[in-house]
C-alpha cells in the first residue's frame, strides 16, 4: 500500500430513517493497534449472514454504518503481530468479522491477529473463498460425521443442498466415496447436484411430507442438516441406528418437535456445528483438507463471481432464495 492512499472503497450499509442501504463508499484506515494485522483483501464471499446483517437484522449486527462480509483473504500490507509479516497471504473467517467487527466487502480489513490463519500452500485465494465459512462449515460438518460413520454404512442426506454449505457437502462427501442424497426445494437444479456427485436427489416437499410418527423407517446412515425444522426432524426419524447427524442451521426454523425415541432407540448422534468459534488448532485441520486431500475437482462449478458494485442485487436474491452455490466477491483488478 502507497503512503499516499490514505482511503479504500467499501459497501458500507447505513441506517437512514429505518431504512438500511448499501452503497460503495470510501473509508479512512484507523491506527493498527498492538497484535492486528492490515490485510489487503483479493477476495470475499457472499453469505446469508452477510445478507442479515446488510438488512439491519440486530442479531447479527448491532451497530451501524457497518461494512459486512465474514469472510476475506488477502496479502498483508501493515502487522503489528509477532505471528504474522508483511507480504503473508492469510485467511480470515468468521470469529466478529463482518458482524461488529468492519467485514470483507472492503478493498482492506483491519483485524486482530489471532483471527487469521495462513493460506494452505495447496490453495489459491480464489479457491479459499469458494470455500470461506461456508466451506469451513462443510469440512467441520464432514469430519465430525466422517468420525462416526463410513461409507459402506449407506446413504448420507445433505438438506439445503444447492446452498453454499449443502452444496460443499453433497462435492466433499462424494469425494470421499460416501452416496449422497441431496435433498433440495428446487426442482430445476436436479442437473447441478448431480455433477456434485450426487447419487439421488430429493424434493424438500417429499421429506417434509413424510408420516408424523416419532420414528420412521430408516432411509440414511446419516446427514448434514443446513437448514433446521421439519427437514431435520424428518431426518432424524430416518436415520438407521447409530446413525450421526450433524446440524449448523435454521433457516427453515430454529425448533425441533421430537420425541426422545430416535436417540434412546437407535442412539442416533445429533452433532451441532458452531464455525464461529470453532478452535485455530481444528480450523487449520480443516483448511489443510480443504486444499489437498477433500478439495472437490468441481470446485469452481460450485461458485459465481462478481465485484463490489454487484452486492446490492446479489444481497436481494439471496434473502429471497434464489441464489445457488457460492458468491464470491472479487476485489482486485
Amino acid at each position: 500500500m502507497k503512503e499516499s492512499n490514505s482511503k479504500f472503497q467499501a459497501y458500507r450499509v447505513e441506517n437512514i430513517n429505518d431504512q438500511f442501504v448499501g452503497t460503495l463508499k470510501e473509508m479512512v484506515f484507523r491506527p493498527l493497534e498492538n497484535e492486528e494485522i492490515l490485510i489487503k483483501v483479493h477476495y470475499s464471499s457472499l453469505n446469508y449472514k452477510d445478507a442479515l446483517s446488510a438488512s439491519g437484522n440486530k442479531g447479527v449486527t448491532r451497530k451501524y454504518p457497518h461494512t459486512p462480509g465474514i469472510d476475506a483473504v488477502g496479502t498483508i500490507e501493515k502487522s503489528n503481530s509477532k505471528t504474522f509479516k508483511v507480504g503473508d497471504e492469510v485467511i480470515v473467517t468468521s470469529y466478529d468479522l463482518g458482524m461488529n467487527t468492519d467485514g470483507g466487502f472492503a478493498e482492506y480489513v483491519q483485524v486482530p491477529s489471532e483471527w487469521a490463519l495462513k493460506l494452505p500452500a495447496k490453495m489459491t485465494m480464489k479457491e479459499a473463498m469458494i470455500f470461506g465459512t461456508a466451506g469451513l462449515t462443510a469440512g467441520m460438518s464432514v469430519l465430525r460425521l466422517t468420525e462416526m460413520v463410513k461409507p459402506e454404512q449407506g446413504k448420507i442426506a445433505v438438506s439445503g443442498a444447492t446452498g453454499g454449505v449443502g452444496a460443499l457437502s453433497v462435492s466433499l462427501l462424494s469425494r470421499l466415496g460416501y452416496s449422497v442424497v441431496a435433498i433440495t426445494g428446487k426442482e430445476t437444479e436436479f442437473d447441478y447436484l448431480f455433477n456434485l456427485g450426487a447419487k439421488e436427489v430429493l424434493l424438500r416437499s417429499e421429506i417434509e411430507n413424510f408420516d408424523k410418527k416419532p420414528l420412521l423407517k430408516p432411509l440414511f446412515a446419516g446427514a448434514i442438516d443446513t437448514v433446521g425444522g421439519t427437514i431435520l426432524e424428518n431426518i432424524i426419524k430416518s436415520t438407521n441406528s447409530i446413525g450421526t447427524i450433524t446440524c449448523c442451521g435454521n433457516v427453515a426454523s430454529p425448533k425441533l418437535e421430537l420425541t426422545v425415541f430416535p436417540f434412546i432407540l437407535r442412539g442416533i448422534s445429533l452433532i451441532g456445528i458452531d464455525s464461529q468459534n470453532y478452535p485455530m488448532k481444528y480450523r487449520k485441520d480443516v483448511w489443510v483438507k480443504l486444499s489437498d486431500e477433500w478439495k472437490p475437482t468441481q470446485l469452481e462449478d460450485t461458485c459465481s463471481e462478481i465485484r463490489l458494485g454487484e452486492v446490492e442485487s446479489k444481497i436481494k436474491l439471496m434473502l429471497q432464495g434464489k441464489l445457488k452455490g457460492r458468491t464470491i466477491l472479487k476485489l482486485i483488478n
